[in-house]
């Protein structure tokens, strides 16, 4: 990274607040925003700087005195649908880890953090949370309603919410008592009464699906191939090959459509091929064609609207059309997104962001929907749906609202960074950069997940964030409290290092890759501190990108890292007795069935590994000896049943005991 100093701007400035952007051109235009780092390593006290790539290109860098403006108020908000808990889902980072409790509307701690995970409050006074990776769920006063034992927990739709375990799916009612206690392979939510379900064909072959109603009895049995839910009294399910129907709650057929794929109804209006892999038009709900076939992919209306594509090859070229057939916006967009309220999102005006690689994103502008108008030139390059006339969006630079005209709202508040804000009753939660945050309808802020970590008098964990474009975001760690200056510079310069927190460009077309990268603290007792680095690397085009983890165990007083061996006694023949233990438990335990067959061969002298307070842990990464879906096979082994090869006068044992 190169500096360009701008001290001699700050003279004369009596608030001394500079505002300074710089963009590269990329081909089109200026879009391309370089963000500017706040890290120790590369800014000062004394200076004030903007930082450039140290690469070839076109740089602008846009400044002004900027002096303290009164922040736009709005008038309190009244709503509709404040929640009556008043209560909000937050993330504590811990020494503990990660924890999720909730806070009130000023921001105050109302449920103790302590678990996994914790969703929002729903209209029944009920949320779903997570502890030890099952869901229940509790009462705004932190009563557990449910008990954790569900590996899921839907949102409740018409006083059910569908749940699943071991067995299967089921209902359970807003008092946590399972309806029924017939497991389905598959459940869906209540609507209009009746909740899709699937069972295996009893004589082989695909599943078959059918509807139950809300104490889980079968009123349509499972009978069709295919099936979609209910929506103003009518369902669509498919037959048999070439054979559709759309069916009352009864399951009386209104009517039969023949054709090789009939879509679910969107505003009276089905999308259907009349040929084998043909083009796609729309039928009227008596069968009659409404439009001719001649879009390669057709989505259902909305608000009188629909999106169809008519490249060939499963290429884009998406645009917006009426009830009528008739082209609104014309097909020539990488996408066109519906996002409510009259409002569409026209996605890559021009070219894709990146020509030779459209599928890393688009640029968006704000379309009526109604005339397909372009109301706003400014490119976005993220969208959400409009709620109460506003939608949140991001550029190159910040997250925030637009209004109905396309324009950046008067609501703040306005944040650096890449994410999403939401409306949250009478609050409004910003995930921003993969950081959490509340303000109210005035802008004030009111919470964010906090950055430092205390561990004990005199250590801690502070939070730095790495991002020197949009592709590549870190969040590592500084231990601070370490006695030896010395020690202490070694132990963080490692922990960077370890977190790929430096060394990255500007991104642009060189950089093909995006990667996120984050930190937890995994276990901490006297004087050992056992971090959890994890990151995510994905190749841009790649069907799924390949995460990482590593657990640096650190003696905060010598300032060493252990490694496994550090463990035990010298010539204890550790890997030999440990590659037994992990080979029994994946030849005996069923948990461990998703392992590959005669690919595991023991472990290594260098085996990544964890320890707490109780046992040790060795781990392998995805592909090592199973598929990439489980994730890092985990094998823990108590520290009884290896205590003969532990070396508890070692170093390793002893800062920890």
């Amino acid at each position: 990274m190169l500096r360009i100093r701008l001290n001699e701007l700050g003279k004369g400035n009596d608030n001394g607040l500079i505002q300074a952007d710089v963009w590269k051109w990329d081909g089109i235009g200026w879009n391309e925003y370089i963000t500017q780092q706040d890290e120790d390593f590369i800014r000062t006290e004394e200076e004030l700087f903007v930082t450039i790539p140290a690469e070839a290109g076109l740089y602008r860098v846009d400044y002004s005195n900027k002096p303290f403006e009164a922040p736009y108020l709005l008038p309190e908000w009244v709503g509709d649908d404040l929640r009556t808990t008043g209560l909000h889902p937050a993330p504590f980072n811990l020494k503990e880890g990660t924890l999720w409790g909730y806070i009130n509307d000023e921001g105050r701690v109302q449920i103790e953090p302590r678990y996994e995970y914790a969703e929002d409050f729903q209209k029944n006074g009920l949320a779903v949370v997570q502890r030890k990776n099952s869901s229940g769920l509790i009462d705004s006063t932190g009563r557990e309603r449910v008990k954790p034992i569900y590996s899921f927990i839907a949102p409740f739709s018409e006083e059910r919410a569908v749940v699943s375990d071991a067995k299967g799916y089921t209902f359970i009612d807003e008092k946590g008592k399972e309806v029924t206690s017939a497991r389905y392979d598959y459940l869906n939510s209540l609507h209009e009464g009746r909740a899709l379900f699937s069972k295996q064909n009893t004589t082989g072959g695909q599943s078959l699906y059918g509807y139950v109603d809300a104490q889980g009895k079968e009123v349509l049995p499972a009978i069709y191939v295919d099936a979609n839910d209910f929506m103003n009294g009518v369902a669509l399910v498919k037959i048999k090959e070439g054979e559709y129907a759309l069916i009352d709650p009864a399951g009386n057929i209104l009517h039969t459509y023949n054709h090789p794929f009939v879509g679910s109804p969107g505003e009276g209006l089905l999308a259907y091929q009349a040929t084998e892999n043909g083009k796609y038009g729309y039928l009227n709900t008596d069968g009659s064609v409404a439009i001719q076939p001649q879009f390669t992919s057709a989505l259902p209306f909305s608000e009188g609207r629909a999106v169809v594509n008519t490249a060939e090859n499963y290429g884009n070229a998406y645009g917006l059309i009426d009830k009528q057939g008739k082209m609104i916006i014309p097909a020539k967009y990488y996408e066109v997104l519906q996002l409510g309220e009259g409002r569409v999102a026209i996605g890559t005006i021009g070219t894709p962001v990146f020509p030779s690689q459209p599928y890393r994103g688009s640029r968006y502008v704000i379309a009526d929907a109604e005339t397909g108008a372009v109301l706003s030139n400014h490119t976005l390059l993220g969208v959400n749906n409009y709620q109460e006339g506003l939608a949140s969006v991001f550029d190159a630079k910040d997250t925030y609202f637009i209004d109905r005209s396309g324009k950046k709202a008067a609501q703040p508040p306005v944040i650096p960074g890449t994410g999403t804000l939401t409306l949250s009753g009478r609050l409004i939660r910003a995930d921003v950069d993969q950081r959490t945050s509340y303000y109210d309808r005035q802008g004030k802020q009111v919470w964010r997940q906090n950055g430092v970590i205390p561990l004990r008098p005199p250590y801690s964990v502070v939070e730095k964030k790495y991002k020197p474009n949009r592709d590549y975001l870190v969040y590592y760690l500084v231990v601070e409290g370490i006695a030896s200056a010395e020690v202490s510079r070694e132990v963080n310069d490692k922990l960077r290092k370890l977190s790929l927190a430096e060394d990255v460009g500007s991104g642009g077309v060189s950089q093909d890759f995006s990667y996120n990268g984050d930190f937890s603290v995994s276990f901490f007792r006297k004087n050992l501190l056992v971090l959890e680095l994890t990151g995510y690397r994905f190749p841009f085009g790649a069907a799924h990108g390949m995460p990482t983890k590593i657990y640096p165990h650190i003696n905060l007083r010598s300032g060493r890292f252990y490694k496994l061996g550090d463990l035990f006694k010298p010539g204890s023949r550790y890997v030999e007795k440990l590659s037994k233990i992990v080979g029994k438990q994946i030849e005996n335990d069923p948990q461990y069935s998703y392992v590959f067959p005669d690919t595991y061969k023991g472990i290594t002298s260098d085996q990544p590994f964890f320890v707490d307070n109780e046992a040790l842990y060795l781990y392998f990464a995805p592909y090592e000896i199973a598929p990439y879906s489980a994730g890092f096979p985990t094998f823990r082994i108590p520290y009884a049943e290896i205590m003969g090869l532990i070396s508890t006068e070692g170093e390793f044992w002893q800062s920890f005991h």
